[in-house]
């Protein structure tokens, strides 16, 4: 008998690990394409005692798929009060509890930190399957800085919360990752643009999908392409370069800024406003705004 064949045989005789022990596990599931699921991931949810869902109907095509018959139950937003106990209870008992969501890795712009927490404080055992996720697909493909990136989750549905929630993260010295829904593309892409001004971009849309898409460009382009194309549909991530990417305007120009922002808005959101559009400190902008302020009661 050769090394390998005394390997086989060793290998052949030695107990096998189960797939999954008694804990939490959080397995992520595809994003799109119904193949995009580790080997892993089906062996522990086909060894699970239970699997908390985002949407049990959904989980039910994977299930089928794959041939996982664990019972599920429903974990969302508007469940999780309800789901929580009889989760933890399960896992008093030493059962094995796998944690989805509809798509990719769950907790990440979904529900399931608070359970990760509880079971955490219960002494239980917490791991992971790992697997696809929209967030790093999206940053690879977009063609910019990836060393360093800040993921906002989806922007706000309302306008002024939306333009504040933009202004915050302006600064930031990574490049921003950001959800959002189809029919707001149009509309968040103008803010963008007005308060980001020409940083480059990529959308990525239906990942992983038959019709997936990554367009590229300055945010000013994909905003005017847009407003002329708002009928998308899909899922839809949003990738924008980091701050310093675009050269600062002249003197004469962030004047002219200022004076328009602060026809609307106050002093202070003015300067934030065109702070955040140009990359600039808010400290120097505001004080320049003032300085207009003052020359425009004089």
């Amino acid at each position: 008998m050769d090394v390998d064949e005394q390997a086989q045989a060793s290998d052949a005789q030695a107990p096998r690990k189960p797939p999954a022990g008694p804990g939490l596990h959080i397995v992520a599931t595809p994003i799109g394409n119904m193949r995009d699921i580790t080997l892993r991931a089906i062996d522990v949810l086909r060894a699970a005692d239970l699997v908390a869902c985002e949407d049990t109907r959904v989980f039910a095509k994977l299930a089928s798929a794959h041939g996982i018959s664990a019972p599920t139950i429903a974990y969302a937003d508007a469940t999780q009060d309800i789901a929580e106990p009889r989760i933890l209870r399960a896992l008093g008992k030493g059962k094995i509890v796998a944690l989805v969501s509809d798509a990719g890795m769950p907790l990440i712009s979904d529900p399931g930190y608070r359970l990760v927490r509880a079971a955490v404080a219960g002494g239980h055992v917490v791991t992971a399957a790992p697997g696809a996720s929209a967030v790093p697909m999206a940053l690879a493909l977009s063609g910019l800085p990836t060393d360093r990136f800040f993921f906002g989750g989806f922007l706000p549905a309302k306008e002024g919360e939306r333009r504040r929630a933009i202004a915050a993260a302006a600064n930031v010295p990574a490049t921003l990752v950001f959800f959002e829904a189809p029919h707001r593309l149009a509309a968040s892409l103008v803010d963008l643009a007005e308060l980001l001004g020409p940083r480059p971009a990529a959308i990525a849309r239906e990942l992983t999908k038959l019709f997936e898409e990554m367009r590229r460009g300055p945010l000013t382009e994909l905003a005017q392409h847009y407003a002329l194309h708002p009928d998308v549909k899909g899922e839809i991530v949003l990738v924008i370069g980091p701050p310093g990417e675009t050269e600062a305007p002249a003197a004469e120009r962030l004047d002219e800024a200022l004076r328009g922002a602060m026809a609307g808005a106050s002093v202070k959101d003015a300067a934030a406003e065109v702070a955040a559009r140009y990359g600039l400190r808010r400290r120097d902008v505001y004080a320049r705004a003032l300085e207009l302020r003052r020359e425009a009661v004089s």
